[in-house]
């Protein structure tokens, strides 16, 4: 039978004495270690910061104007058409053209 070790890496910070005893308060009312209080709560605010960076929310008014634009685009204005131009002159230039035509 073999052991997978998963790599572990090491978190420190120094902080007032009156900021270490309301998280040693803290993590003692729950139940867990100062450590395991501070990596659950700071992974619980990184995934809820990554959460509002990665996700769109739309109402649904929103998300129906948009799911009839997908079921039925606008035909290409000719900003867009010039804008398609220079992508597709650029993109030749650098060899990974983007064959695309309206």
């Amino acid at each position: 039978m073999t052991t997978v070790v998963e790599r572990q890496d090491r978190i420190g910070a120094r902080v007032p004495h009156e900021v270490y005893a309301t998280l040693c308060r803290a993590a003692e009312l729950t139940g867990a270690t100062v450590n395991q209080f501070l990596v659950q709560a700071a992974l619980k605010e990184a995934q809820a910061v990554i959460e509002r960076e990665d996700v769109i929310r739309l109402s649904p008014r929103d998300w129906n104007w948009m799911l009839a634009l997908m079921d039925n685009p606008p035909k290409p204005n000719d900003k867009l058409q010039a804008a398609l131009q220079h992508y597709n002159t650029m993109a030749n230039d650098a060899g990974t053209a983007f064959n695309w035509q309206p």
